[in-house]
């Protein structure tokens, strides 16, 4: 049954997996809240109350919720293809650098012997997310998508991740196990075939729905960062995670070359390949040791 999955498997240099929320994080907003919402004949602030109240009053996953409301909302005023929520996301607003930041981030760890691979792990639409100008940039996209008919009209949620949903892609990511419908996850990996350890992921995120990936990430010595709006300069959230040491560090969400961020990961990046340089040391030196045990 596996065997109908491509798998990613451990390679010479090492990998460090940058995963990334998206909302807020790679853009100032909510991606709903820059058209598509605008469009159906809401504020922003209107449909988020009435998502939010659909979830409450009927024990219902918030992000089935909205994405219930999108359907319903469209008929009649947008269409719901494919090509319309991409082309609603190519409208989507980026941070400072974002544009350029996922080449020149993966250039940087071939200087260092480093493959970095791009992640989302988003409860946005994916659809959406391919949409923007960085689409194409990520190893995978990891984030809630819909069901299209034969007429390529969204007719039911595909997928809908919420925030402890999140967690269970960071395990792919660990064992290389990139398809959402591979069982393989659950399988047992000795150290020597982890593609990539959770010390070398560094996780990017802006809010509370970020807490459960951040938390795995830190408590098995990866990197968590939380970002904030360098125009509004609005910390407490990122104060808060530092509070609670759901984050090891934080910095504006510029992601500009020379930013603090750029050069937070560039650190991260040149730290990982020494830290894998003296851990393929200990595991030789550990291996002649046991060969030559009486």
């Amino acid at each position: 049954m596996t065997d109908q999955f491509k798998r990613k498997h451990k390679e010479g240099n090492p990998v460090v997996a940058i995963c990334y929320d998206f909302d807020k994080t790679l853009s100032p907003d909510d991606m709903q809240a820059q058209g598509f919402i605008q469009k159906v004949g809401y504020n922003v602030a209107e449909f988020w109350e009435e998502s939010n109240r659909l979830a409450r009053e009927n024990g219902m996953d918030s992000n089935l919720a909205w994405m219930y409301l999108m359907i319903t909302k469209a008929v009649g005023k947008t269409p719901m293809t494919k090509e319309s929520l991409r082309e609603y996301g190519s409208k989507v607003r980026l941070f400072p650098g974002v544009r350029h930041w996922f080449r020149r981030i993966r250039e940087f760890g071939i200087k260092n012997n480093v493959i970095v691979e791009h992640y989302i792990i988003s409860s946005g639409l994916r659809e959406m997310i391919e949409g923007t100008p960085v689409g194409d940039e990520f190893t995978r996209i990891y984030a809630s998508s819909f069901y299209f008919d034969e007429n390529n009209i969204a007719r039911w949620p595909a997928q809908a991740i919420n925030y402890t949903g999140k967690t269970q892609f960071l395990f792919r990511i660990e064992k290389g196990v990139l398809d959402v419908n591979d069982p393989g996850v659950n399988d047992s990996f000795p150290p020597e075939r982890i593609r990539v350890p959770f010390r070398n992921m560094i996780y990017i995120g802006d809010s509370d729905t970020d807490i459960p990936c951040m938390k795995l990430v830190n408590t098995n010595g990866g990197h968590s960062i939380g970002v904030f709006d360098a125009t509004t300069q609005d910390k407490a959230k990122v104060w808060k995670m530092m509070r609670e040491k759901r984050i090891r560090y934080f910095a504006p969400a510029d992601y500009n070359n020379g930013s603090d961020l750029d050069a937070l990961v560039k650190d991260i990046i040149k730290r990982t390949a020494m830290n894998e340089r003296l851990e393929e040391r200990h595991i030789r030196d550990l291996a002649e040791q046991q060969r030559n045990d009486p």
